[in-house]
């Protein structure tokens, strides 16, 4: 395999060789959403992102371990739940649910493994007692804390020294003021689970080390997660899961974040963008194509000129697929081009890989107005193999459901009755109804491109 990729703690690229790769096996860890809110299209820039490398890993003939966890716990959950006037586990299950939604919209595939954080509580308490016994923690007052001045190394992810460093939060009967919770109390209306040290419930940072570790094994591949995680959240991961003797993450990927007018996009700002709300006004081809194009650890500008482009890009990639379709009897099957594995090889670097997609669609509509099958057989091969790499198959979209997939069939129908009627108007020279006619397909977002052989048309 010539992959390489940017390791975040050693700072630069390297080549990436699986542990397992004899047996042609991939481990991969993703952090998950805390299930708080709906998603917005932050979110889910993360699980397009992973979903990439996940796609080429297989088109390269691995198979992947893919695990991304869910928080169904946390500070968060238990507020906005009493809020709301919800147990908290329905509010935590309402809100995966959204998440599973959008992240089929999008055409992600789903993981391997999906653990919750309150199903591997046993797994918290034996990683906590190894890190008792081992001299890196120790219990107060009910609490369990990290001692972060035990492990030299602390601060190497994130290239900070400890000195330098300022605590989030200086509650808590702990030795020092950066030692961080693997382990809170019990306080009154909180779930609770039992543990040597009392009831209470896990600290966020403890969840993800005993989950990657549970199904992945003490030493696995690749840990990604959003650049926001770097500190406190993939530190401390670090931190507790060496110093409880494990490898763990042999390759740490950080992707960039979605901004808006130049702000980091949250729900504390108010500028949160829902991707059921998105999905509303545009189809999530564009959505995926947006988030997907930019190199993953770029920062990505939100914008509805951006949502705009997008969806006529990949209008440009499907309009050369449909025509394809319509004059070829069987769907040509080929390898993407050297190019674009040279491309995503080299850290996943997407924009290269789109110039040589969208090149095989110039040479394919070429193929088209020259009528050379044989070019176009090469041309669409090619492109269907690239588009299904990068998430972007048409195909897959259909398959999904969604409001692609469900009325495909219905526009299918309709539009080719339409064009007729259209036909038989301009025949008898009724032009005001051929017109017509026309408009309203244009008004629903078909567009009709008039040929020697015919009408074509296609949505957007």
């Amino acid at each position: 395999m010539a992959l390489r990729l940017h390791d975040t703690l050693s700072g630069a690229q390297r080549d990436f060789v699986p542990l397992r790769a004899d047996e042609r096996i991939v481990t991969m860890y993703v952090c998950g959403p805390t299930v708080q809110a709906a998603p917005h299209v932050g979110h889910v820039r993360s699980a397009i992102a992973f979903d990439i490398l996940r796609r080429w890993l297989m088109a390269s003939g691995y198979d992947v371990q893919f695990l991304r966890n869910v928080t169904d716990i946390d500070d968060k959950i238990l507020h906005d739940a009493a809020h709301a006037g919800v147990p908290w586990w329905a509010h935590a299950t309402h809100h995966h649910r959204l998440f599973v939604t959008a992240y089929d919209a999008l055409n992600v595939l789903p993981p391997t493994g999906e653990p919750r954080a309150t199903g591997h509580v046993t797994e918290m308490i034996e990683l906590m007692q190894r890190l008792i016994d081992r001299g890196h923690a120790y219990a107060a007052g009910g609490d369990v804390y990290f001692d972060v001045r035990s492990f030299p190394d602390y601060g190497a992810l994130s290239r900070q020294q400890p000195d330098q460093m300022r605590s989030a939060d200086d509650a808590g009967p702990k030795r020092d003021p950066l030692d961080f919770a693997l382990w809170k109390s019990a306080k009154p209306g909180e779930p609770t689970w039992p543990t040597p040290w009392g009831d209470g419930r896990p600290g966020w940072h403890l969840e993800c080390s005993a989950m990657a570790t549970r199904y992945l094994g003490a030493e696995f591949d690749i840990h990604g997660g959003g650049q926001d995680l770097v500190f406190p959240h993939h530190e401390n991961e670090v931190a507790q899961s060496v110093a409880a003797g494990d490898g763990f993450a042999r390759f740490w990927l950080h992707h960039g974040l979605v901004n808006t007018g130049g702000e980091k996009m949250s729900k504390s700002l108010g500028n949160s963008l829902v991707v059921a709300d998105v999905l509303e006004r545009v189809r999530p081809q564009a959505v995926r194509y947006l988030l997907g194009a930019a190199h993953y650890r770029s920062d990505i500008q939100w914008s509805e000129d951006g949502l705009a482009d997008a969806d006529a890009s990949y209008s440009r990639i499907e309009g050369f697929l449909q025509r394809a379709d319509e004059i070829l009897s069987s769907r040509p099957e080929a390898a993407p081009p050297q190019a674009f594995a040279d491309a995503l090889d080299d850290d996943l670097a997407v924009p290269r890989a789109l110039a040589v997609l969208h090149e095989s669609v110039r040479a394919g509509n070429a193929a088209l107005a020259d009528g050379d099958k044989s070019a176009l057989e090469t041309a669409a091969g090619e492109v269907w193999a690239m588009t299904r790499v990068l998430g972007l198959s048409p195909e897959d979209f259909t398959a999904a459901g969604g409001a692609d997939g469900v009325l495909r069939p219905v526009v299918d129908a309709l539009v080719p009755a339409m064009l007729t009627a259209r036909d038989e108007a301009r025949a008898r020279k009724d032009y005001a109804e051929a017109d017509r006619l026309r408009d309203a397909l244009a008004a629903a977002g078909v567009v009709i491109e008039d040929t020697p052989a015919g009408p074509r048309w296609r949505v957007g």
